[in-house]
């Protein structure tokens, strides 16, 4: 556990960094809050007992003043487009970890594309999208591919029984949209495509006894960044059920709500895993409540192994690639309903 480890928590006082700030301490970490808004990190910081840094990405010193003497530092202030390059080349002079919970595909593939060489040849570890979106499918689908070397398709489905957006959720996905113009990604081939037709919809066979569900195909999420980073697949698809593409659409669609002592909402999640290799196919598949609320024992899970040297890799590094994908689900089971099916008879 923690052991009083100082880690730095950019954005602490957002809804998923408030999550994250209370996972640490749970877990004996010594959250340190960061972020620009003084009066929202004092706030937070006389609720829990615990030191306010304020800091801003626009200034390098005030980064580096809310680095200083940490652990590790944990990004959760979106939209990440602006703030993942500060808050790591902070992380790479104070010479700790970073990990972050971004969902934005851009960031992330400017984190892959700008930090990979640096970070390895620094022996750092930065891990993105350490995140619902990002870090626990691209778990499910290593976990899955067991020891195949490589795969023909990966698939990811969502079935999310709402979908109640942030504001950070929405300002991350305004932004988002603005870099993207009128396109979307899709991950085929080996190679990213910029598309303009719309994206299909098609019905989904989640494990029952969620069962047959309209989703939307291609619906592109951080999951399709981080898994071709480390696994030899050369087509990767992601699914979302069709009423959460509504809900999160929706312009008036309210943000979520606590609805038990730990701050959760009512929503409930399936992530529904199928990696395929010609006829044969492997599936893992993770259920829970409320996919902001998971996000902290994942990223906090992550902390703890990187800090006490639970790796695999340096450098920039999807969560799969990094750890032992099996082994950190299982750690995750107080949280999440993980199974991971046992290999089918390949044809």
């Amino acid at each position: 556990m923690g052991a009083g480890q100082l880690v730095t928590v950019f954005g602490a006082y957002g809804h998923t960094g408030r999550f994250v700030v209370a996972e640490l301490a749970a877990r004996g970490f010594v959250p340190v809050l960061s972020g620009r808004d003084a009066q929202s990190l004092e706030e937070l910081a006389h609720e829990h007992g615990l030191e306010a840094r304020v800091a801003s990405v626009d200034d390098p010193a005030s980064l580096d003043r809310a680095l200083a003497g940490t652990a590790a530092v944990i990004n959760c202030a979106g939209p990440f487009a602006s703030t993942v390059s500060p808050v790591i080349e902070a992380a790479l002079r104070a010479r700790i970890p970073y990990l972050d919970v971004a969902a934005e595909l851009e960031a992330n593939l400017d984190t892959f594309a700008h930090y990979r060489e640096r970070a390895r040849a620094a022996g750092a570890v930065i891990v993105p999208a350490m995140a619902f979106f990002g870090g626990l499918g691209d778990l499910l689908a290593t976990a899955a591919m067991g020891d195949w070397t490589e795969a023909d398709e990966a698939h990811i489905a969502y079935a999310l029984s709402n979908w109640h957006p942030t504001a950070g959720t929405r300002l991350s996905g305004a932004v988002s949209r603005e870099r993207r113009g009128n396109h979307r990604l899709r991950y085929s081939g080996g190679q990213w495509e910029r598309r303009t037709d719309p994206a299909p919809t098609l019905d989904w066979t989640f494990p029952e006894p969620t069962g047959t569900r309209p989703v939307v195909g291609e619906f592109t999420m951080a999951d399709v960044v981080t898994v071709p980073q480390h696994l030899s697949i050369p087509d990767v698809t992601t699914y979302m059920t069709a009423e959460a593409v509504r809900d999160i659409a929706a312009p008036h669609t309210p943000a979520p709500t606590a609805t038990d002592e730990r701050g959760r909402s009512n929503q409930t999640f399936l992530v529904d895993v199928a990696v395929r290799s010609g006829r044969a196919e492997r599936r893992a598949t993770a259920s829970g409540q409320d996919i902001y609320a998971v996000t902290a024992p994942l990223v906090a899970e992550a902390l703890e192994r990187v800090l006490t040297g639970r790796t695999k890799a340096v450098g920039v590094v999807s969560a799969g690639e990094v750890f032992d994908a099996a082994d950190f689900l299982h750690a995750l089971v107080p949280h999440i309903t993980l199974d991971l099916h046992p290999r089918k008879q390949d044809a």
